[in-house]
């Protein structure tokens, strides 16, 4: 992986990576926690998922859809994480151990993730909880995707800087301040830097994400579910 790109080739990756994929020309990107197969025995198969659970069972294939693999990177410093100038690719938030990641898939394979948000717990949400076990205290809002993030603070940032352009004759300055704003809008919803996050055993999610209750809801929503635990 390098500073540009986080694309790896199939032997680079193992069990517990979090690993992502781009769908409809780069438009956006899937992410997925992974797992040698041999730990889940009960589950052979691809595709398997329990009833009304947004969690699918996929193989690294079928999750790919012949995109290329790329692989999420954790605990990097602040200035390659702003390098980085998409979201979705890495944070500054380390890695909890592989036993630890794949405990959680694991769990949540069987148990679920909650309702589906393209916002506040969409798959790469998914990918990070099973990394990192973070939560974020206020579940109104942008939730843990750095994608998500890049999405409120692109138009965001050029929201704001719209009054510089009265200030600012060059068109070169703007577009330095947008990009600055949106940078820093990047780093500060980051995981790893934010303070209204705690760390949540994956026993106790059900009641700290308030899903107990809400079965049918919860079964209607993630019907349309895109986060799955890829086998290795």
């Amino acid at each position: 992986m390098g500073l540009l790109t986080n694309r790896v080739e199939r032997n680079e990756i193992k069990p517990g990576d979090h690993i992502y994929t781009y769908r409809a020309v780069f438009a956006y990107s899937h992410h997925d926690p992974t797992f040698p197969q041999s730990t889940c025995p009960t589950f052979p198969d691809c595709g398997f998922r329990q009833p009304n659970s947004g969690v699918v069972l996929s193989c690294l294939d079928c999750f790919l859809r012949n995109g290329s693999l790329y692989c999420f990177e954790y605990g990097v410093t602040p200035s390659v994480f702003l390098a980085k100038v998409r979201g979705g690719t890495c944070t500054t938030a380390a890695s909890d151990p592989l036993e630890t990641v794949i405990h959680r898939a694991m769990y949540l394979l069987q148990n679920g993730f909650g309702n589906y948000d393209i916002f506040e717990n969409n798959c790469e949400d998914f990918a990070l909880y099973c990394k990192t076990g973070l939560l974020i205290l206020d579940n109104l809002g942008i939730g843990r995707s750095g994608q998500a993030s890049s999405m409120i603070g692109a138009p965001l940032a050029a929201l704001l800087s719209s009054p510089l352009k009265l200030l600012m004759p060059s068109p070169i300055g703007v577009a330095t301040v947008t990009a600055g704003m949106y940078c820093m809008t990047r780093y500060a919803t980051d995981i790893g830097i934010r303070t209204d996050v705690i760390k949540v055993a994956v026993e106790d999610l059900a009641v700290n994400l308030g899903w107990a209750g809400r079965p049918d809801e919860a079964a209607e929503e993630n019907e349309a579910s895109n986060r799955q635990v890829v086998a290795l």
